[in-house]
Formats: structure tokens, sequence, C-alpha cells
């Protein structure tokens, strides 16, 4: 099945640059608040923008700043690789922005409206953080296990697997660890756990705190 390619915009992505280049955690506004850790294992999958139907922009890239392997540069690299850095495209399984969340998932992040998500890149670069502290913390131990270890030929590493995980679940990211690779996952395109373990992987994402119940401050969004 072929994937509806979203228009691109430069200028979008160096926001959520700029965004978090010159902020802390603080200011991006997170606020950790309750929900129920029944949750915490819920496998959910993003769909992604094929590279193979994207055209080539090498322009685009040289305009991207240099972010090498730091936080921001792995942030980049994922909405990249989700939507081309696009924060209004919605592809057509429903997942939405620069990110492509589902709304179950954003639903656990505290943001119930879709609309203000997708017209607020403040919300959006929010949003990825918060889920990545959510999924560093329910994934703390096997990080800790598995970081340096080779499954089916790829090093893992604590950003690999906070990149699977935003794919796939971190339940996913569990077995596919625990099993040493036998329990694998694809999504409905055919993009795996293993692939973004080795695409993602060797980012140093000590920026990202993990919280076991971290919720997006919707109002600190909001004019």
């Amino acid at each position: 099945m072929r994937r509806k390619i979203a228009k691109f915009s430069i200028l979008p992505v160096l926001a959520g640059c700029m965004f978090f280049s010159f902020s802390t955690r603080e200011a991006a506004n997170l606020e950790i608040e309750g929900y129920s850790t029944s949750n915490l294992d819920l496998n959910y999958t993003v769909a992604l923008v094929e590279e193979s139907e994207l055209v080539k922009d090498q322009s685009l890239e040289r305009a991207l700043p240099e972010l090498g392997k730091s936080y921001v540069g792995f942030k980049e690299a994922v909405g990249f690789k989700e939507s081309r850095g696009n924060y209004q495209t919605i592809n057509e399984f429903g997942y939405m922005g620069k990110y492509q969340f589902g709304i179950g998932t954003l639903e656990l992040l505290g943001i119930y409206n879709s609309a203000e998500f997708l017209n607020s890149p403040q919300l959006q670069e929010a949003a990825f953080y918060t889920n990545a502290s959510r999924n560093k913390w329910i994934l703390i131990r096997d990080i800790a296990r598995f970081e340096g270890k080779v499954i089916n030929g790829v090093e893992v590493t604590e950003s690999g697997i906070l990149a699977a995980a935003h794919l796939a679940g971190p339940g996913s990211v569990k077995k596919y660890l625990r099993s040493w690779g036998a329990q694998s996952f694809s999504d409905a395109f055919g993009t795996s756990i293993r692939n973004y373990l080795k695409k993602f992987g060797g980012y140093d994402t000590s920026f990202v705190e993990p919280e076991k119940n971290p919720r997006v401050n919707i109002k600190a969004f909001r004019a």
C-alpha cells in the first residue's frame, strides 16, 4: 500500500529546532500529573512516510542546522523520518503532525483536541518529549540491561530504544529485547523495531528525564 506524501515547509522544521535548541525541560512547560498505570504497556503504531516515495531535497538538508547526535538532533531526525518535518500533516490512517502521533497516544499524554495539537508546533514538541519521558520510564530497566548488546546485528542504544518505542510502543520493544529479537514488530508498512534501533542509534538522549506519569500542561500553550 502506498502512502500519501504530505506537503512540506522548511519553516516549521526550523521552528522546531529553535524551540528546543534554546529551551530547557522547564521551558517546555511540562506538568507531571497522574494517570492509570494500566496503560503503560499499551502498544501503538506510529505510521511513517516512506523514504523511497519522498523526493530528495538536498537544498533542504543543507538548510538544516548541524545538530549532530544531541537530543535536538535526535528529535529532528525522528520528525524528518515521520513526516519530513511537517507539523500539519495527517496521513491516511489518521496519524498527525510532525511526529505522526495517534489520538490514543495523545490522550495518554493529556491532549484531547486534535485541531489544537496540529496548529501548535510547541505543543507537538512538548508531546514528543513527554512521550519519550514516559517511554524511558517504562523501559529504564531494559535500557540498562540491553544497551551495548547486539541483537539481530544491531547494537542497542538508549536512543534507538526510545525511537523504537515511538514507533511500536514500549510493550513491543520490551518483547523484542527480552526475546533477543525473536518477537519482532513491524508497522503496516513493514517498518520494524530493528529498523529504528539501527537508524536512530547513538544519539545522546540523556536530556530526557524518565517520568512515570507525564502529561502535557495544555494550558501553558493557550493564549
